[in-house]
């Protein structure tokens, strides 16, 4: 109910308060930034981690706000040309498109680009009340994606359905999830498990791959943000499905770095995006003999 103004306020200063009592939420994120931007001093990384927890309070003052306002949305949240040029000629090829998401600047709010992609569908994971689960269902349903909750069983049968419709499938390829199975790509110079579900799912059905990532349009709270749209090119008649799935996994992920590291703070630093230790047969590519080593 409240004007959008008020909402961030509200929603920022939750953000500012929420580095106080949690020593868990400082420690973790210290830990992740620090693995990420080893040059920088604890202060900056201190400082980068309060950003970052304002910018998510903002974003729960967001999320609610455009529920069901698709004008007020489509001004908030612009869309580059080229993107919308890419969402294009994907959807003229009738076959279907992964949208590859993280949870970069307000992810929610790339549902401003549902018009656009036919039926929609995101998966997801649901939390830890049913009551929280209901609320974001309705939500994105009344912005136009469907929620494929990941434990449902029949959430397989609804994807490959959407998929064979030539509709849209958004996934979050952005966290080390244990019950999915992953793939261990680069991510700010480390292996990082990453869910190939998005990959395999596009060589099965032919199916355009799109990048989206949000970040906002300044450092002000309201100042909306910008959606970018990058199409990954792949080879569906590759020989060897598993190294194309690793090469395309990798290639969206590297996209979804870029994003992060031009606005670190809009990004989710209390997850621990390198909790599952790589087999030690795997080392990044080109990495000297003894960084493989060790």
């Amino acid at each position: 109910m409240m004007p959008l103004g008020a909402a961030l306020a509200v929603g920022g200063f939750i953000g500012r308060m929420a580095w106080l009592p949690s020593p868990r939420l400082r420690r973790d994120m210290r830990a992740n930034l620090a693995l990420a931007f080893p040059k920088r001093s604890p202060a900056e990384l201190d400082s980068l981690a309060r950003d970052c927890l304002v910018h998510l309070g903002w974003v729960g003052g967001e999320i609610p706000f455009f529920v069901g306002r698709p004008e007020a949305m489509e001004r908030y949240v612009e869309v580059s040309p080229e993107g919308l040029d890419t969402i294009r000629r994907a959807r003229l090829r009738g076959k279907g498109i992964i949208m590859v998401l993280g949870h970069i600047g307000n992810w929610e709010l790339t549902c401003r680009l549902s018009p656009l992609l036919g039926s929609v569908g995101v998966i997801a994971k649901r939390s830890w009340h049913k009551s929280l689960d209901v609320l974001t269902e309705r939500a994105r349903a009344a912005n136009g994606v469907a929620t494929l909750w990941r434990s449902d069983p029949g959430t397989g049968r609804s994807m490959l359905r959407l998929l064979k419709a030539g509709g849209t499938l958004g996934i979050l390829i952005d966290q080390d999830i244990e019950s999915v199975q992953s793939v261990f790509v680069p991510f700010f110079d480390r292996l990082a498990a990453t869910p190939r579900g998005a990959a395999d799912l596009a060589l099965r059905f032919g199916a355009a791959v799109l990048v989206v990532t949000c970040h906002r349009r300044g450092p002000n709270r309201g100042d909306g943000h910008r959606l970018e749209v990058v199409e990954v090119p792949y080879d569906d008649s590759s020989s060897d499905a598993d190294a194309e799935v690793q090469r395309l996994t990798a290639a969206c992920i590297r996209i979804q770095e870029e994003a992060i590291r031009r606005r670190p703070a809009e990004w989710v630093w209390m997850h621990n995006r390198w909790k599952t230790a790589p087999p030690e047969t795997q080392t990044l590519p080109g990495a000297p003999l003894e960084k493989r080593a060790g």
